[in-house]
């Protein structure tokens, strides 16, 4: 009988261990959701993605408290420091050239477990149209003229950088879309051709008050130099996503 009572016991406790292991294992396989700890502040309503499903966007700009994360961790090369006095929850990360916003990339799609990216040109300007100004009538009517026109009625949006939300903002809750940081997208710029998305490009467009084209390596483009259009005054990034985020808004 005793035995019986113990292999019985050891059975007891062979079956206990058992599940411990399963549940254990069942944990480890189940897939984690985002890690909210990480998912930015996104608008209160999805955009249009261009291929016509919501376009979840991030409500502002990455700031320099977001993008001192990456750097912190290791992941971001390029330190950053708001103005003086300047609190960098509440300023927007600027100096980004598209080699530091890839790096921002990888990483806020690794730490938070959500995919990410930039929009296109083509998401950007659908969704920041309703706060840009109206492209106005040319000064001169005559062709060979036009660059005259364009030099005199660029850049109308005030220059100086402003903390994150001093701008207008859209229906769907997203701001300084007409501010004076232009947003890198995704789309490359091909020789005046037009857009084509792909690994190695020389100049990517970004979104701001007037398209602009700039070089890879530029993270000021009145210093580095602008492809096609006014260089802009500042360079940053917005996240976009095209799937839905569990409470986030």
């Amino acid at each position: 009988m005793t035995a019986i009572a113990g292999s019985m016991r050891c059975r007891a406790l062979a079956l206990v261990v058992t599940g411990l292991c399963v549940a254990v294992i069942a944990a480890f396989a189940v897939p984690r959701g985002p890690d909210m700890d990480y998912i930015p502040l996104m608008a209160a309503k999805p955009a249009v993605a261009e291929g016509g499903g919501p376009l979840f966007v991030q409500a502002r700009e990455v700031t320099i408290a977001e993008w001192n994360r990456c750097h912190d961790d290791g992941a971001c090369t390029h330190a950053l420091r708001p103005p003086p006095g300047g609190n960098p929850d509440e300023w927007p990360a600027t100096g980004l050239n598209w080699l530091d916003v890839n790096e921002y990339l990888v990483w806020i799609n690794r730490v938070s477990r959500h995919p990410f990216r930039l929009p296109t040109a083509r998401e950007w300007h659908a969704m920041a149209e309703p706060v840009l100004p109206e492209t106005p009538d040319p000064i001169f009517t005559d062709p060979s003229l036009s660059w005259a026109s364009d030099y005199l009625l660029e850049d109308r949006t005030e220059r100086r950088l402003r903390p994150s939300g001093s701008w207008s903002m859209t229906k769907e809750g997203i701001a300084d879309l007409n501010g004076s940081v232009w947003e890198w997208t995704q789309d490359c710029y091909i020789d005046g051709s037009g857009t084509k998305q792909m690994p190695q490009c020389p100049a990517y467009i970004v979104g701001g008050e007037h398209e602009a084209v700039i070089p890879f390596l530029v993270r000021d483009p009145a210093r580095g130099g602008c492809a096609v259009g006014a260089p802009p005054p500042h360079l940053g990034m917005r996240l976009v996503t095209d799937h839905p985020l569990p409470g986030k808004s």
